[in-house]
């Protein structure tokens, strides 16, 4: 399924770039980088066009980006000015690197088993009380939609994944209709969780 989403994404960028580039993303963008210190160093995972990258660069920020679609991480390099790694999540090995990390929407499309491990790779490479900011679509449903493999999120679904990644509790969560008018009916779970050890 991997191997397939990230075809979508190498096929299907330009597409996805128009359709997420402009979108407003400031309170939760804001909401974020609150929790970090200044010039702190935040990796962008999974950062699809480079939008928030590029917004936390002009904020003052190091950042670090990774995606796995070497065709948005070509237009996300443009984009922002700073090379944007081609690199898939699974590869993440670093330990006590990053103040913050940013998966905005991203890892929602790796399977359960996988998305614990990549979690548990997540805690390593965050500081003591680091945050990591993520984002789920709504529901229930594992499983392809739309050439895509997502898994979704409720409050009480993840709750129970987060039994098995120690060291990371959660600090905030909401859920919120699509920042996208033509999908106003559309919820996401956002979650913010801070490394505790």
């Amino acid at each position: 399924m991997k191997d397939k989403t990230l075809e979508y994404y190498n096929e299907q960028h330009k597409n996805f770039v128009e359709d997420t580039l402009n979108v407003d993303f400031k309170d939760t963008q804001e909401k974020f980088l609150n929790m970090l210190p200044e010039k702190a160093h935040i990796l962008d995972f999974g950062c699809g066009s480079g939008r928030d990258t590029k917004y936390f660069l002009e904020r003052g920020f190091k950042v670090t980006a990774i995606d796995g679609s070497l065709e948005l991480c070509k237009f996300a390099s443009m984009f922002t000015g700073v090379e944007v790694k081609h690199m898939f999540f699974q590869d993440l090995s670093e330990v006590n690197v990053y103040n913050g990390i940013w998966a905005c929407s991203s890892i929602l499309h790796l399977p359960w088993e996988e998305l614990k491990d990549v979690m548990n790779k997540m805690v390593l490479a965050t500081k003591k009380n680091g945050i990591i900011y993520t984002s789920f679509k709504y529901g229930m449903y594992e499983g392809e939609r739309k050439g895509r493999y997502f898994t979704d999120m409720t409050e009480e679904k993840f709750k129970l994944f987060l039994r098995e990644v120690p060291g990371l509790k959660l600090k905030e969560l909401w859920v919120n209709a699509d920042v996208r008018a033509e999908r106003r009916d559309e919820k996401w779970l956002n979650l913010i969780l801070t490394k505790e050890a």
